[in-house]
């Protein structure tokens, strides 16, 4: 039984490294549903379910320093990849389909939640939140959510469940609906042809880093640590209320700061995206390591209300594309850009044409900004249903 910081910590990064590189070695299909990120979670809370470890005042100290420190610097060192400009190039449909797809996810939350509270834990609109966040964003802007709202750890395991057995379903039923692309289009009067065109321009623009990589991960770490901390300084002298506390403003400034720095030079060093991901996988196994599955005692009510999310936000989108003469590339981009984010967009543009890759990277990194403040708007409204 483990019971100080630095073999629990070990343990943690040692479990996410393999299952990584399990993913990376393998390529089996399972990680096309079932990432190694989400593996990670369940499988640390299986651990944490056995009592590998004990919840002692080192782990405790741990756990509390690693998670507030290391997130605010997480957030800042993702949001460098998410250049504006950028993801200005997209055209105005793929940006109106994005945010409707956003806008459809944040009413079919309420909506589901309305339906649903009575089936519900009493603080289960935090969840909620917190898992709007990383539908509208992605597990980073998940956890940053959670952070905000004081979102108990051992409640997390319904978000994940949620965001790992719905989305793999949601996933399977867009890359289904892929051969059906030139009738959805024909129905909705679509022309898709400029989307060729942007993505060409985008992959013309991505160039190789020459400079020296181990210098770049030491400025891009210290100076995110930097941010995290000063953040943190800032927040404190900020006012708070039930939704803006320390964290949320925390989280607030951070990507204020991220989405700047990723129009200057800062966002050409190398890097950022390769740091983030291990502090993203650290998170995910430090909000794991506190969660047990004893507690998942509410389990089908959760997916079955997960499935009427999404299947809201379909019909949403379905009338926005009809409306707006949007192809079943953009829909689908937007959609999972917003629920799958980063690692699930690239593969569904990949299915249409592998040119269109950079398209659904731009997409899913925009998600990255609006992740977060969505998931607290989402949350906000979630509150007040709670008490009505």
């Amino acid at each position: 039984m483990i019971i100080t910081a630095f073999p629990y910590v070990s343990v943690l990064l040692f479990i996410a490294g393999m299952l990584a590189f399990v993913e990376e070695k393998t390529r089996w299909k399972l990680f096309h549903y079932l990432p190694a990120i989400v593996l990670l979670y369940f499988t640390v809370m299986l651990l944490s379910t056995l009592g590998l470890w004990t919840k002692t005042n080192e782990i405790n100290q741990a756990y509390s320093s690693l998670k507030g420190n290391i997130l605010p610097a997480m957030i800042f060192l993702m949001l460098l990849d998410a250049d504006l400009r950028q993801i200005k190039r997209l055209g105005g449909k793929m940006l109106l389909a994005f945010f409707a797809a956003a806008i459809s996810i944040g009413c079919a939350f309420v909506l589901g939640f309305a339906l649903f509270k009575g089936f519900l834990a009493p603080e289960a609109w935090k969840t909620l939140a917190a898992l709007s966040g990383s539908w509208m964003g992605g597990t980073g802007n998940m956890a940053a959510v959670q952070a905000a709202l004081n979102v108990p750890d051992s409640s997390m395991g319904y978000t994940l469940l949620i965001d790992s057995i719905d989305y793999a379903m949601w996933v399977m039923f867009l890359l289904a609906l892929v051969p059906m692309a030139s009738r959805f289009n024909q129905w909705t009067k679509a022309d898709g042809k400029a989307l060729e065109e942007v993505s060409a321009n985008l992959a013309s623009k991505q160039t190789e880093y020459s400079g020296n990589k181990t210098t770049s991960l030491l400025v891009l770490l210290s100076g995110a640590m930097l941010v995290s901390i000063g953040c943190q300084y800032i927040a404190e002298i900020l006012p708070v209320s039930e939704f803006f506390t320390k964290t949320a403003w925390t989280v607030m400034l951070v990507t204020l700061l991220g989405v700047i720095c990723a129009v200057t030079p800062i966002s050409k060093m190398w890097g950022g995206k390769e740091l983030s991901s291990l502090m993203l996988y650290l998170i995910i196994g430090l909000i794991a390591s506190r969660a047990n599955f004893n507690e998942l005692t509410q389990a089908p009510i959760y997916i079955v209300l997960g499935l009427f999310i999404l299947a809201i936000h379909g019909a949403l989108m379905l009338v926005v594309a009809k409306v707006f003469k949007l192809d079943l590339f953009t829909c689908g981009i937007a959609s999972l850009a917003n629920i799958g984010g980063v690692a699930s967009a690239p593969i569904l543009a990949a299915a249409y044409s592998r040119a269109l890759i950079p398209v659904g990277v731009l997409m899913a990194l925009l998600g990255y900004v609006i992740g977060t403040g969505g998931g607290l708007l989402v949350g906000r409204a979630l509150a007040w249903l709670s008490v009505v």
